[in-house]
């Protein structure tokens, strides 16, 4: 270590960060070249490596977008730093003295990818922070990719999923470069929630990301992607606010200011029961050859181990905060779930079972089930069937936020996986009275997971094992809501 902070020796030069407690981080460090320019609608570039010294201790350039609307911006805080080159990446590392405190053949790694529905959040998202994980012996990376129109349109002058691109360039890039930081490029970990798990269901199928990971983990996100024409529509609908051509060319032409609030007016309304505008992961033929829950199902990725699973009721963060969940009465439950193609027997199965819950909660656990729950479970069961060499895990988040009556909703489990319970972004979903020793519990399956690929309870068999953290203490629960699950066979 120089005497100004840590330094380690990267393929593209020399990065110097800081360091913390036996935590060196370094930050805003680029995998790919800006996307600006010529590059803008264009799939990542190798970054451009320098001469000297890079500083790296402040987070990069996030990508363009807006903040969520309120009142879920006061919820999940989403910090914009503002610059052209937003394909950066952070690392943090256990070190001592002038090198990472790696073991011979180095230290697990884990990258997170954010979520943000395609649109919103950053790796700089404190709540992110992954001083912890280093702490425990991980060397952790987190990254930004592209959001929006530039980095999921769809159009006929450029590749698609380009946003999936920027994270498999940073996968790569992970690949050469991790060692310098004590990592074992053999043993990564790639995890995410909701937006970032769905991208991580992607990259699962994608064979442009074979052999860059060994294991995955899904929180509160399922496998799903479009057909071309269905995701084109997005873009489609963005252009056509923008009076122009639905091509890469015509919007590269519009300023970015524009160009976001013509996106942000189009997705404004959708939601993910009922749908809407949004963007979507599409099936291009290149970067993901087909559907991935029908990849996933027909066994690729047979030999990563991977760990998934949902809150209890991710609903209440869709629902909640903006009234809808007592809004709804039972004539625009049935529209709504009619709407949604919800079987009429399934709905019966949760009225049932849930006789004290208003139209509106029925309505949101049928939603939970329909989008996260019920598609991880079948996954969890194909990978069962084919004997898929990888182990597969699930668990469930039910400690319940007293905020704003949120409950277990979703995204609640964050600061509890990254155990960044203390921080205030972390508090203003969870309030100031969450359990600390369920974050240590949660946090140290994480770890486990990518150390040896078992978190610590047993894996998927036709018991139906589901570790689940909360409320109390965790407790593994074989099937549970079991006719809810069986509801929607058939």
């Amino acid at each position: 270590m120089s005497e100004y902070g840590p330094e380690a020796r990267t393929r593209g030069g020399v990065l110097r960060g800081s360091l913390k407690g036996g935590v060196a981080a370094f930050l805003g460090i680029p995998y790919a070249r800006p996307p600006v320019g010529e590059l803008r609608f264009r799939g990542p570039e190798p970054a451009e490596p320098w001469d000297g010294v890079r500083e790296a201790t402040a987070f990069g350039p996030t990508a363009p977008k807006r903040p969520y609307s309120p009142p879920l911006d006061a919820l999940l805080p989403d910090p914009e730093v503002v610059g052209d080159g937003c394909l950066n990446l952070n690392v943090w590392a256990p070190w001592e003295g002038s090198a990472p405190a790696a073991p011979e053949g180095g230290r697990p790694v884990m990258v997170w990818i954010h979520g943000g529905s395609l649109i919103h959040g950053s790796s700089s998202v404190p709540v992110y922070d992954g001083t912890a994980f280093a702490r425990d012996g991980v060397v952790l990376v987190s990254l930004n990719y592209r959001l929006g129109v530039e980095g999921f349109g769809v159009f006929p002058d450029a590749p698609a999923n380009l946003g999936l691109r920027d994270q498999i360039a940073a996968l790569a890039w992970v690949r050469a470069n991790i060692t310098a930081f004590g990592g074992d490029p053999e043993r990564v970990t790639v995890f995410g929630e909701s937006a970032g798990a769905i991208s991580i269901a992607a990259l699962l199928a994608s064979p442009l990301a074979e052999g860059l990971f060994r294991r995955a983990v899904l929180q509160s996100g399922a496998p799903m992607a479009l057909p071309l024409d269905r995701a084109r529509r997005t873009t489609e609908a963005v252009a056509a606010r923008l009076k122009v051509p639905a091509t890469a060319e015509a919007l590269a032409r519009v300023n970015p200011e524009r160009l976001l609030a013509a996106q942000t007016e189009v997705t404004g309304k959708g939601s993910p029961l009922t749908g809407g505008y949004s963007f979507q992961i599409a099936v291009d033929g290149e970067v993901l050859p087909r559907d991935p829950a029908d990849a996933l199902a027909a066994g690729a990725s047979a030999g990563v181990d991977v760990l998934m699973g949902t809150t209890t009721e991710e609903y209440r963060l869709w629902f909640v905060p903006g009234g809808v969940v007592d809004r709804v009465g039972p004539l625009a439950q049935r529209l709504v779930l009619w709407k949604t193609r919800v079987p009429s027997r399934t709905a019966r199965v949760y009225r049932a079972g849930r006789t004290r819950e208003k139209p509106g909660e029925v309505l949101g656990a049928l939603a939970t089930d329909k989008l996260l729950r019920i598609p991880l479970n079948r996954l969890a069961d194909a990978r069962l069937r084919s004997g898929a060499p990888g182990g597969t895990y699930l668990y469930e988040f039910g400690w319940r936020s007293p905020v704003l009556g949120l409950g277990a909703c979703h995204a609640l489990e964050l600061g509890f996986v990254f155990d960044t319970l203390d921080l205030p972004e972390t508090r203003a979903l969870t309030g100031p009275d969450a359990p600390p020793a369920l974050a240590a519990a949660m946090h140290a399956a994480w770890v486990a997971f990518a150390a040896t690929g078992d978190p610590g309870w047993r894996a998927w068999d036709p018991a139906r094992p589901v570790m689940a953290f909360g409320p109390g203490a965790p407790s593994l629960v074989e099937a549970p809501r079991e006719a809810e699950r069986r509801a929607w066979d058939g």
